[in-house]
């Protein structure tokens, strides 16, 4: 093939991948097979290869790539990007419509109504069809340049649509609303607002992953959003399963004419391959305005996304002119908020859960009541001093709330349905100052705002301690979680974790999952598999037994970064790295008081903290800090003093020490994972060394552990989800998403024997 052929044929390729995409993620109207679409996706990719001048900025190969940025880049928007103002009545929004009449007398007005989504602000810039920026609304004049971010986006455009000859044929024959290609085509410049979004679907899942992976979950979609957005690794976002809607214009510098009303805009986006608003409502009148309120009131839980309002705007563009702005926002649209959604139902009782950490949870037993499209019997009352506030007791009348929360809450209490014999709610008095799980002694955490129960065999903590340790993320024995941590715990078997590495195949085989009536016997197969997999733990690497052991403060980046610099958990127990930390900042934290009082005791100071700094850099747990904000040259740990604290403060105690010594009496032995520089230097001319592997489905001569294990010892590294960054997946039967998600991403897929070829 001659480079004009490769060209040609390039070309041909990206515009019918842009078509699918487009078909696929705008529309969910898929025109071809996944198979079909990877075939013409690896194309263009060995296309790209053999001619990399090829891989243009807007090719379908550049959704995700580049190296991480150091920091977001001002860019300034063509035109301002305003904020709405709110209302909250429908009183209130027939006087903005009176308003917007005295401005415009005896002109005829009419309304586009939409859902205001739930979202971050976001701008798109284009030149010539081709996405240049896209950006934060910021301040409305300057936003965070988020290109690389936004391109992640598959509902995002690189290239702008040309209409198409099916569309002028529409439009001819007046089945739609479209114009002429030559009339509204694509400007040389066109910005684009709208917001950027959550599925619902999509922020249920990534909450689980991130509960399952020891992380902090996310109050809401809209914060999840906000939070992907400022990732400053594109690699990263592209793993969250964001959306985008847009719904008005910035600047546009067009050759012609444009479309001079808000509902054909919108008509217009969608030619040019935009996803706008769920749906539209155009009112010629205020009553049909409000009207148009409360209907997409009734259906918009029904969108994919959270909403949180109607946007109300003058249709036309001429008199939306003349109507003008305040400092702030336009005075030609409005936000009418809808009231977060609530419900009215009885407060049957106050149950007390127990957390692995003996956190003592109170939760409200309601009377079943339908909510936002659920049925909600259990609220969150958050914990004791918010009770008291609230004035909430047990056969009160209370008021809950679902407005974007994972939970719904208890908002307030209707007084005037108390009952005359409620009395207000004592924590301790309620659970007889003891835990309602166990009974041993309880008391309430000083540093915190809860209760704690002290039994460290409590039932309760026990079940999801050993939950949390079998997990995936951690020791990977799903098949003694859940169901069968509850029962082990509760016929006596297991009172923690490490209790598990003296079960034996004939104890978890007659384990009754079930109750005595109704029996349901784990079985000797399963138990097989069980004790195959609570063996295989016993090497796992450092790292997963850090945060298996529910260290606090410990999650799986911290654990990582410990097990880098020690060799076993004795090393993590007694670490001088740890202790150099605690050290460094105790010294550093002194150095100011001292500097008038005692300058003998202050250059001491000085000395002394320039010798740990010199330790933790030269053993590269620290780097010199950049922060020009730093008055005395200052260092970056890689982790902080309450961290450091946690670690030492757990190995320090009785139930730290009772671990390790466990811990040696069994036998476990977790992989070293530290680097010195000779591992280092080696490590780099491994076969596999700088190469990504995911795993998914089942290997026919050998478990995934295996596999992962011959990857590691290759100088490889095992990520548990599909990205731009993945070398390889290397797949069995009963492949899932992960496949998909691989063949999508045009990552190379590999079977068992070629992976064993790979590995000699």
């Amino acid at each position: 093939m001659t480079q004009a052929e490769a060209q040609k044929r390039h070309a041909q390729l990206a515009e019918e991948l842009r078509r699918h995409d487009h078909a696929y993620h705008v529309e969910a109207k898929p025109l071809i097979s996944d198979r079909e679409y990877d075939r013409l996706y690896h194309e263009l990719l060995d296309l790209e290869k053999a001619y990399p001048e090829l891989a243009t900025p807007d090719s379908p190969s550049r959704r995700v790539s580049g190296e991480p940025l150091k920091e977001f880049r001002q860019v300034r928007h063509l035109l301002p990007m305003l904020s709405l103002d709110n209302t909250y009545s429908q009183d209130e929004v027939r006087d903005f419509v009176k308003r917007v009449q005295k401005l415009l007398p005896g002109e005829t007005l009419d309304w586009a109504v939409e859902p205001k989504v739930d979202g971050v602000a976001m701008s798109l810039r284009y030149e010539n069809g081709q996405l240049s920026i896209g950006a934060t609304r910021g301040d409305g004049t300057t936003g965070d340049d988020i290109t690389a971010n936004l391109k992640t986006i598959r509902s995002v455009p690189m290239r702008l649509r040309k209409i198409g000859k099916a569309e002028k044929k529409a439009a001819k024959s007046g089945q739609s609303s479209l114009f002429e290609e030559s009339q509204h085509g694509i400007p040389p410049l066109l910005e684009v607002r709208g917001e950027v979004y959550l599925t619902k679907t999509g922020f249920q899942k990534l909450n689980a992953e991130r509960a399952a992976a020891g992380e902090e979950t996310f109050a809401n979609p809209r914060n999840a959003a906000a939070g992907s957005l400022k990732q400053l690794d594109p690699r990263i976002v592209a793993k969250r399963p964001l959306d985008v809607v847009v719904y008005g214009l910035g600047k546009v510098e067009s050759g012609g004419d444009y479309p001079a009303t808000h509902t054909e805009v919108l008509e217009w986006l969608r030619t040019l391959g935009y996803k706008t608003p769920e749906k539209i409502w155009h009112c010629h009148s205020l009553e049909e305005l409000i009207d148009a309120i409360n209907d997409l009131d009734k259906i918009r839980h029904q969108f994919p996304y959270e909403t949180d309002g109607a946007v109300i705007k003058l249709n036309s563009f001429e008199q939306r002119e003349r109507a003008g702005f305040t400092s702030k926002a336009p005075r030609w649209a409005i936000a009418y908020k809808y009231a977060p959604e609530q419900a009215q139902t009885k407060l049957n009782n106050i149950l007390i859960q127990v957390g692995r950490t003996g956190a003592l949870t109170p939760v409200a037993d309601l009377e079943p009541v339908f909510l936002a499209g659920s049925t909600i019997g259990r609220a969150t009352l958050h914990n004791e001093d918010e009770i008291k506030r609230k004035d909430i007791r047990i056969g009160d009348t209370v008021i809950i709330e679902k407005a974007g929360e994972v939970i719904p809450a208890v908002v307030g209490v209707v007084a005037a349905k108390r009952p005359h014999d409620a009395q207000p709610f004592d924590f301790a008095k309620h659970i007889h100052n003891k835990c309602p799980i166990c009974g041993g002694p309880i008391s309430r955490d000083p540093k915190y705002v809860v209760w704690r129960c002290e039994n460290l065999q409590c039932p309760a903590q026990a079940t999801r301690r050993v939950e949390f340790f079998t997990m995936r993320g951690a020791l990977d024995i799903e098949s003694v979680g859940g169901i069968v941590a509850d029962k082990l715990v509760e016929r006596g078997l297991v009172r923690e974790p490490l209790d598990l590495f003296l079960l034996k195949v004939e104890q978890l085989a007659t384990l009754n999952l079930g109750t005595d009536d109704a029996p349901r016997i784990f079985g000797e197969k399963n138990a097989t598999k069980a004790i195959h997999a609570i063996e295989r733990a016993k090497t796992f690497p450092l790292s997963r037994w850090l945060f298996g052991l529910a260290i606090p403060d410990v999650g799986k980046t911290t654990a990582r970064d410990l097990a880098v610099f020690h060799d076993t958990i004795e090393d993590v127990a007694q670490s001088p790295l740890l202790k150099g930390v605690l050290d460094y900042h105790e010294k550093t934290s002194q150095l100011s008081a001292v500097r008038k009082e005692d300058p003998a005791r202050h250059e001491k100071l000085k000395h002394e903290i320039g010798e740990i700094s010199a330790r933790l850099i030269d053993s590269k747990f620290a780097a010199p800090s950049k922060s020009k904000a730093e008055k005395e040259s200052g260092i970056i740990t890689k982790v902080g003093p309450v961290v450091a604290r946690s670690i030492l403060d757990f190995f320090a105690g009785a139930n730290g020490k009772r671990i390790v010594h466990r811990m040696k009496e069994l036998g476990i032995q977790p992989a070293s994972e530290k680097v010195s520089a000779h591992k280092a230097a080696a490590a780099a001319e491994l076969p596999f060394a700088g190469k990504t592997f995911v795993l998914t489905g089942t290997l026919p001569g050998m478990t995934r552990e295996e596999a992962a294990a011959k990857i590691e010892a290759l100088g490889g590294k095992v990520t548990g989800s599909v990205s731009g960054n993945t070398d390889f997946v290397l797949a069995g039967e009963e492949a899932g998403s992960k496949l998909d998600k691989a063949q999508k991403l045009g990552v190379k897929i590999i079977g068992e024997k070629e992976f064993l070829e790979m590995c000699g």
